[in-house]
């Protein structure tokens, strides 16, 4: 089968003299992203979610040993890919409104999709057929996952190929939902609350009045309370610090209605103990 087209992202490695050259002597159409803009290249970048993140995470790995575990990983995930995991390709879309209607081609595996082709040859098709047979989904799964935990730092370098392994891994399948997917995803730790403020508060000086007016009109809004400082003091407050108030006096009203509801029962509670001593 010949090839059509080359698709790259914008790096030099691939943007050179030596493939336009290439390109333009054998008729092979040549696509790239816009300039200034390296995940512009939506057929080069399309599986990076979908396969790529999806088995490694978002880590960085560096040196020798990780490139051995990501080249074992890789030519796995390949086979396992390409040749078993069927998934859905588009076959139209069509606007009705606002919304976008999609409809799909049955899911099929690449290696069906390559086999299904017209101008594929007769070699080609028996190559990939032997290669179907000849493969083994349930090994090529415990590769992946042995160099996901790897990478994940949870497991030290074992034989793939070892009989021992492979039942191992088979009697782990049935509890393996328990544990989740194995990735090398950085996790981030999670970050207390904030409770300090960023800048000064600017009703720190007129809010023992402000709620002095809430107790006395509870039906005072912030709105009017707001209104109320702005008469009294023109210039120190402005238009845009509405929010902060109604923000601060919906902080004081949850304050007060759970006083409301807790105090009570602690004092009916304590007034129990008093009783049954």
């Amino acid at each position: 089968m010949p090839m059509l087209v080359i698709d790259t992202d914008n790096d030099s490695a691939f943007i050179n003299d030596v493939v336009i050259q290439y390109c333009a002597r054998t008729g092979i159409e040549f696509t790239r992203g816009r300039p200034r803009k390296k995940n512009d290249q939506a057929w080069i970048e399309q599986k990076n979610g979908a396969v790529v993140r999806h088995l490694v995470g978002y880590e960085r790995f560096e040196g020798v040993a990780h490139a051995k575990i990501l080249a074992r990983l890789y030519a796995a995930a390949r086979l396992y890919v390409n040749i078993f995991q069927p998934s859905f390709k588009l076959k139209s879309k069509e606007r009705v409104g606002s919304k976008i209607k999609k409809v799909y081609y049955p899911p099929t595996s690449p290696a069906q999709r390559l086999r299904a082709h017209s101008q594929i040859d007769d070699q080609v098709t028996a190559r990939l057929e032997q290669l179907v047979t000849e493969l083994d989904p349930v090994r090529l799964l415990m590769i992946i996952r042995d160099a996901q935990s790897q990478l994940a730092g949870e497991a030290t370098t074992r034989a793939a190929s070892d009989e021992h392994e492979l039942d191992v891994f088979l009697g782990s399948l049935s509890q393996l939902w328990k544990l989740g997917e194995i990735r090398a995803t950085h996790k981030q730790e999670p970050r207390p609350p904030r409770t300090w403020r960023t800048r000064k508060d600017p009703f720190e000086h007129v809010w023992s009045e402000v709620k002095a007016w809430l107790e006395l009109e509870p039906d005072l809004t912030a709105k009017l309370a707001f209104e109320r400082l702005r008469a009294q003091r023109p210039n120190d407050f402005k238009s845009g610090q509405l929010r902060t108030l109604r923000r601060r006096v919906q902080k004081w009203r949850r304050q007060v209605a759970r006083e409301l509801v807790l105090v009570p029962a602690e004092q009916l509670a304590l007034h129990r103990i008093n009783l049954a001593s």
